[in-house]
């Protein structure tokens, strides 16, 4: 039988729009797009380390040199955050000026850095997906996307997972880990014929292969199995805006779950870190870039 979860938040500290978390190291690293902030959180004690970086920021991920990568309104950047020094590593969507930005991202198993871009004008088909490679050159991977969001990689490295938002649905493709191309898409989960209405936004995956989804506006995270095309697990929270989720701890047993701050209803624990203890499931390790 299944013990009680318990849903607290992981700290005291709130988020303009909480995003990207992911595990390394003993900490909770994450972002606040709107605060232009890098956060680093250990849970156990609750210290909290802020680098103010400036810009909006999607994604960040670990180097394996002690450094930080992240990709936002100036494109990709190495970051270190023991001087401040910024490294611009490139910005493919520079064209498009202000309407564009760089949204969510993770680290493929073979250590290159995924990043995609949001229409910030929410205009249909503008958006694309790039990969850093290991020599720090950024190939173009997808376009006609609006907001490019939660992305993953299935345990056998075999299969790609993301998710532009507007759509609603979890698409898959298949996946070469040497070359990091990706094959023909194909519609995995449709979210909406799970009953949800809600925007899926941020995605991990867990050591049975299953999808963790936070729902941007939906205030919750719902658990699907991808291969039999079934939804596992629901789970609310007490604030609307949901948007992204990680595996964590020592055990990496514990669900972390970032949020945002709605526009106009106010809600007490809106912009914390929520963590989920008592599931039955625990995630994967984090990849770092390599390069």
């Amino acid at each position: 039988m299944m013990k009680a979860l318990s849903i607290k938040p992981a700290s005291h500290h709130i988020s303009t729009w909480g995003e990207g978390p992911l595990w390394w190291k003993d900490h909770l690293l994450y972002v606040d797009i709107e605060g232009h902030c890098i956060h680093r959180l250990n849970p156990e004690n609750g210290n909290l380390t802020t680098w103010d970086i400036y810009e909006a920021i999607g994604t960040v991920v670990p180097s394996e040199d002690d450094n930080l990568l992240y990709a936002g309104s100036s494109g990709f950047v190495l970051y270190d955050p023991h001087t401040n020094t910024k490294t611009p590593l490139g910005n493919p969507e520079s064209k498009m000026g202000n309407a564009v930005r760089f949204n969510d991202g993770k680290c493929d198993p073979a250590g290159r850095f995924w990043a995609g871009s949001i229409s910030l004008k929410k205009e249909e088909g503008v958006a694309n997906l790039y990969m850093l490679d290991h020599q720090r050159r950024l190939h173009f991977k997808m376009g006609g996307l609006t907001n490019s969001n939660g992305i993953c990689w299935s345990l056998d490295t075999k299969t790609l997972y993301h998710i532009d938002t507007p759509t609603k649905c979890i698409k898959s493709y298949p996946f070469d880990l040497k070359t990091g191309t990706l094959g023909t898409e194909q519609s995995q989960i449709d979210t909406t014929e799970y009953g949800y209405d809600a925007s899926p936004d941020g995605m991990c995956i867990d050591a049975n292969g299953n999808l963790w989804v936070a729902f941007c506006h939906g205030g919750c995270v719902a658990c699907f199995n991808p291969k039999e095309q079934k939804k596992l697990m629901h789970i609310d929270f007490p604030c609307l805006e949901t948007t992204a989720c990680t595996f964590g701890g020592s055990k990496l047993d514990r669900l972390f779950v970032t949020t945002g701050i709605h526009k106009t209803k106010k809600e007490t624990d809106a912009g914390k870190v929520f963590v989920v203890d008592g599931l039955n499931t625990c995630g994967v390790p984090a990849f770092p870039y390599q390069g």
